[in-house]
C-alpha cells in the first residue's frame, strides 16, 4: 500500500497494490502493521457500509466528542466521493482548518479520517457504496455535527446537494463551545 500523508496530520490517503490475472483483481484493504508503520494507529471495533442511490447524497458533518476516539477509514466500493474533513482538535497545528479530497473506486482509494476531525461526504455518482472501519464503537451520548453549509467554515461544494437527511439538514451551527 501506498501512504499519501495530508497537511492536516493523521489525515491519509490509501493506495492499495493491486494484482491483476485473468479472474479480475485482488487488492489489501486493511493491514494493522502496514498501518502502523504509516502512523495509523486503528484498532477496529466495527465494520459499517453507506449505500447512497443517489448522486449528490451529503452525509455530515459528524464525530464524536471525547472521550470517544472514533477514527475511521473510508473506502468507496462502487461510486466515489467528494470527502471534507475539518480538525476539531484544539491542540492541533491545524485546528479548524479543511482539506477536501476526492476518494474514487475507480482508484480503489482508502482515507483515513483521525479520531477528532468531523467528516462529510457528497457522492460523486449514483449508487456509491463506501465501507467503513471503525476505530471506536458508536457512542450516541458523545455523537456530534454539524452542517455541511455552515457559514463559519463556507467549504465550497463541487455541486449542490440534491439528497440529505433531516438531521443532517437541521444540524445547528458549529460552535467551538460545543467541542
Amino acid at each position: 500500500m501506498k501512504f499519501s500523508h495530508q497537511f492536516i496530520e493523521g489525515v491519509i490517503l490509501i493506495k492499495p497494490d493491486v494484482f491483476e490475472d485473468s479472474r479480475g483483481a485482488f487488492r489489501r484493504t486493511f493491514c494493522a502493521k502496514e498501518f502502523k508503520e504509516n502512523g495509523i494507529n486503528l484498532s477496529v471495533c466495527q465494520g459499517n457500509i453507506s449505500e447512497n442511490t443517489d448522486q449528490y447524497t451529503m452525509r455530515g458533518f459528524h464525530y464524536q466528542k471525547s472521550p470517544s476516539s472514533e477514527s475511521k477509514i473510508l473506502t468507496p466500493v462502487s461510486g466515489g466521493i467528494y470527502n471534507v474533513l475539518i480538525d476539531l482538535r484544539p491542540t492541533s497545528s491545524t485546528f479548524l482548518k479543511s482539506i477536501a479530497l476526492n476518494v474514487s473506486s475507480a482508484l480503489r482509494e482508502s482515507l483515513h479520517v483521525p479520531a477528532g476531525c468531523a467528516n462529510a461526504f457528497l457522492t460523486l455518482e449514483g449508487n456509491t457504496v463506501v465501507h467503513y472501519y471503525m476505530g471506536d464503537y458508536f457512542k450516541p451520548e458523545s455523537y456530534c455535527g454539524f452542517r455541511y453549509n455552515d457559514p463559519y467554515f463556507n467549504v465550497q461544494w463541487p455541486h449542490e446537494v440534491r439528497v440529505i437527511s433531516d438531521r443532517d439538514k437541521t444540524f445547528p451551527d458549529f460552535s467551538i463551545e460545543n467541542l
